[in-house]
């Protein structure tokens, strides 16, 4: 899978989105660098489905991911985190994004519903200005206890 520069309206995935909304379907979106899946990923992604028709998940580019989380990272390149999120279920459709942050890519597809995990607040959320002005909705799903990428890559053991 390709990483694009940016996001543009002309975009196969963007094009999709907007025929899910003319379809009169509730678009979902949610984003991270989903560097090594855990289930609190699992839950955030379950949570974000039940809201809506059709979630889509932003994920960073290696590039932005190393950007947000330092030199070591991502542990698992795009093509295969993209491959692993798309696998799942709840996951209707995986977007790249090369920015820090997915404020375009929000702007591009105009999700009725933003959805981040309990680590955020609604008002710090990326694309929240976007989604509300558009008559959305911003959603703080509650972290799973114990569930982190980082804990994880640095030798820390999950809750069993």
């Amino acid at each position: 899978m390709q990483a694009p520069d940016a996001v543009s309206a002309c975009d196969p995935a963007v094009a999709r989105c907007r025929r899910v909304r003319r379809a009169g379907l509730t678009l979902v979106f949610t984003n991270g660098c989903f560097d090594v899946l855990h289930p609190g990923h699992l839950l955030i992604l379950e949570t974000a489905r039940s809201m809506g028709d059709f979630l889509v998940v932003g994920l960073n580019t290696d590039r932005s991911v190393k950007a947000l989380k330092g030199p070591g990272r991502p542990a698992v390149p795009l093509s295969g985190r993209a491959a692993m999120l798309a696998a799942l279920a709840p996951v209707d459709l995986v977007i790249p994004f090369d920015e820090d942050t997915p404020a375009r890519l929000i702007r591009e597809i105009r999700p009725h519903v933003l959805v981040k995990g309990g680590d955020y607040s609604a008002e710090d959320v990326v694309g929240a200005d976007t989604v509300l002005a558009d008559g959305g909705r911003v959603e703080i799903v509650p972290l799973l206890p114990g569930f982190s990428t980082t804990v994880l890559l640095e030798g820390g053991r999950m809750p069993r």
